[in-house]
C-alpha cells in the first residue's frame, strides 16, 4: 500500500471516528431533553454508560497516545473555563480559592498516596501519581446544577475557581512525579520547589505575552471569525510553545483564558463577536468533554476494574476524607484569617460535590506506557470517577435540598423572562411609531398590529406587577441587572476609545468602585 493511500485511510478514519463520537453525543443530549427521568442524570455519566456499552460491544472510538491525550484534550478544556470566569468574581475570593487550589491539592496528593502505599501494594511513586490525577475536581455538571436549583453565586464561584488553579498547581506536579518516575529528573525537594517555580514562571510569563499579545490584535480588528480563530490559536499555542520552553501548558492556556475572557474580549471585541467566541468554545468543550467522559467506557475493562477493587476503594476512601480535611480546615482557616463568610452548610456542598472528571481521566491517560503499574493507576483512577459522578453527582441535589440551599432560580428566571418580554415589545411598538406615517403601510393593518402588541404589553406588566407584590425580594433583580448593563455599558465605551486610538490602556472599571464606597458609607 502506497504512503499515499496509507494516509488517505488514517483521514477517511479520522473522520468516521469524529462523526461516530459527534452522533453519540447529540444523541445523548437529545435523548436526556426528551426524557425528564433521564435528565436528571448527570450528563458526563450518560456519556459514560454509553461508552461501557460500545466497549461492551467491541466498538472502538479512538486511539490516542498518552502523549497527545494531554495536548489535545486540556488546552480546550482550560481555556473554556477559564473564559468564563469573571475575575472581579475571583479577586472577592481569591483567599479560599488560593487556599483550595495550592493546599487543598498538596492534601489531596500526599493523603490519596499515603493511604494507597500503606493498605495496598502499590509504590509510593505510582500512588503520587493516582494522587495528582485525582486532585483536580470536574465542576461542570455540579456548577450547572447550582444555577439550575439557585444557590448562592458564592458556591459556584468556588467551586468554579478552585477546579481552575487546582488543574494547574495539580497537572504540575503530575508533570514532575512523571519525570521522577522515568528518571529524567532526580528527586529533592529543593529541586522539586525550584522546578515547580520554574514550571508556573514560565507558564504565567508566557500566557501574559500571548493573552494581551491576541488581546492588542483583537483591538485592531473587527472580523468574528478570525478573532474567533485567534482564541483557539492562541489555547493550543500556548500550551505547546510553554511546554517546549519547559514550563507549564496548563498553567499558561489558563492565564491566557482569563486575560482574553476578562480583557481582550472586553476591549477588543463587540458584543456580537463575544456572544460567538463564547458559543464556540462551549461546544468546543461539549465535544471535548464528551470524547472524554466516552473513552471512560470505552477503555474501561469491567474484569481490570474487579482485579482492582481493593486500590479502588482505599483511593475512595482517601479522596472522601481529604477532601473534607482541605475543605472543612482550609475554608475555617479563610473564615478566620480573611474574614470570608463559607458557612458549615457550604462547606460541606463544597466536601461532597468536588466531582472527579475529564482532567483526572486525562492525566491518568496519559501516563507513559513504559511504567508497570500504568494500567493499575488507569483503572483506579477511572473507578474513582465513576464513583463521584454516580453517588456523589447524583445525591449533591438531595444534600442542597436537605441543606435548605436551594434557592429562588427558577422564579427568577422567570421574571427575567417577563422583563425581558417587556423590553422586547417596547422596542417594536417604537420602531411601529417610526412606520406610522409610511405610504407603504395599510393604515388598519397597522393599528391592529399596534393594538395586538399593547394588549399583550399589558399582559406582561400585569404579570411583573403580580410576581412584584407577590415576591418582594424580586426587586433586586432589576437593580442587579441595571447594575450589569452599565458595567457592559462602560466597558464598551473604553474599549470604543482604545479602538480608535484615543486611549492607549484600559481603565479600571470605576462604576464598581462608586457602588463600594456607598455601600461602605
Amino acid at each position: 500500500m502506497s504512503i499515499e493511500s496509507t494516509a488517505d485511510l488514517a483521514i477517511k478514519q479520522s473522520l468516521e471516528q469524529f462523526l461516530i463520537i459527534l452522533s453519540v453525543s447529540l444523541s445523548v443530549a437529545t435523548v436526556a431533553r426528551i426524557f425528564s427521568w433521564i435528565r436528571q442524570i448527570p450528563y458526563t455519566l450518560l456519556l459514560v454508560i454509553v461508552g461501557l456499552v460500545l466497549a461492551f460491544i467491541d466498538i472502538k472510538l479512538i486511539n490516542l497516545s498518552p502523549e497527545l491525550i494531554l495536548e489535545i484534550f486540556l488546552p480546550p478544556l482550560l481555556f473554556e473555563a477559564a473564559w468564563n470566569v469573571r475575575w472581579r468574581d475571583l479577586k472577592e475570593n481569591w483567599f479560599p480559592i488560593t487556599l483550595f487550589a495550592i493546599f487543598g491539592v498538596i492534601i489531596s496528593v500526599v493523603g490519596v498516596a499515603f493511604a494507597l502505599n500503606q493498605f495496598t501494594a502499590l509504590s509510593l511513586m505510582t500512588a503520587l501519581l493516582v494522587g495528582a490525577s485525582l486532585s483536580t475536581t470536574d465542576p461542570v455538571s455540579v456548577v450547572a446544577l447550582f444555577r439550575e436549583v439557585g444557590t448562592g453565586k458564592q458556591l459556584s464561584i468556588l467551586m468554579e475557581g478552585e477546579s481552575l488553579f487546582n488543574d494547574g498547581v495539580a497537572v504540575v506536579i503530575f508533570v514532575l512525579l512523571v519525570e521522577i518516575v522515568q528518571g529524567t529528573q532526580d528527586f529533592s525537594v529543593e529541586t522539586t520547589f525550584a522546578r515547580f517555580f520554574t514550571f508556573a514562571g514560565i507558564g504565567v510569563g508566557m500566557g501574559c505575552l500571548v493573552g494581551f499579545g491576541i488581546s492588542y490584535l483583537t483591538q485592531r480588528l473587527d472580523l468574528p471569525l478570525v478573532e474567533q480563530s485567534l482564541t483557539l490559536v492562541s489555547a493550543y499555542g500556548s500550551y505547546l510553545i510553554t511546554e517546549e520552553l519547559g514550563g507549564s501548558g496548563v498553567i499558561g492556556v489558563v492565564t491566557v483564558g482569563l486575560i482574553l475572557g476578562n480583557f481582550g474580549s472586553r476591549v477588543g471585541m463587540n458584543p456580537r463577536t463575544r456572544l460567538l467566541v463564547s458559543e464556540f468554545w462551549e461546544f468546543l468543550a461539549f465535544f471535548v468533554n464528551s470524547i472524554v467522559f466516552l473513552l471512560i467506557g470505552d477503555r474501561i475493562k469491567i474484569s481490570s476494574l474487579s482485579d482492582n477493587l481493593d486500590l479502588i476503594f482505599v483511593a475512595i476512601a482517601a479522596v472522601i476524607v481529604t477532601r473534607s480535611i482541605a475543605i472543612y480546615g482550609l475554608a475555617s482557616l479563610s473564615n478566620w484569617i480573611a474574614n470570608t463568610k463559607i458557612s458549615l452548610r457550604e462547606q460541606t456542598v463544597l466536601w461532597w460535590a468536588g466531582l472527579r472528571g475529564s482532567v483526572s481521566i486525562a492525566l491518568a491517560l496519559s501516563v507513559p506506557a513504559t511504567l508497570i503499574e500504568r494500567q493499575e493507576i488507569i483503572e483506579t483512577v477511572f473507578g474513582v470517577v465513576l464513583f463521584t459522578l454516580l453517588f456523589q453527582g447524583l445525591t449533591t441535589k438531595f444534600l442542597l435540598e436537605k441543606l435548605e440551599l436551594v434557592g429562588d432560580r427558577p422564579l427568577r428566571q422567570e421574571y427575567s423572562k417577563l422583563l425581558a418580554r417587556r423590553v422586547a415589545l417596547k422596542r417594536v411598538l417604537d420602531y411601529l411609531a417610526k412606520l406610522d406615517n409610511s405610504p407603504g403601510v395599510d393604515p388598519e393593518l397597522y393599528r391592529q398590529e399596534k393594538e395586538l402588541i399593547k394588549e399583550q404589553l399589558e399582559t406582561v406588566e400585569e404579570n411583573i406587577q403580580k410576581l412584584q407584590t407577590q415576591y418582594a425580594q424580586l426587586r433586586s433583580l432589576d437593580m442587579e441587572q441595571l447594575r450589569e448593563q452599565l458595567l457592559e455599558i462602560e466597558a464598551d465605551t473604553y474599549a470604543e476609545f482604545i479602538r480608535a486610538g484615543r486611549l492607549n490602556a484600559n481603565i479600571p472599571p470605576l462604576l464598581q468602585e462608586i457602588w463600594a464606597k456607598g455601600q461602605e458609607s
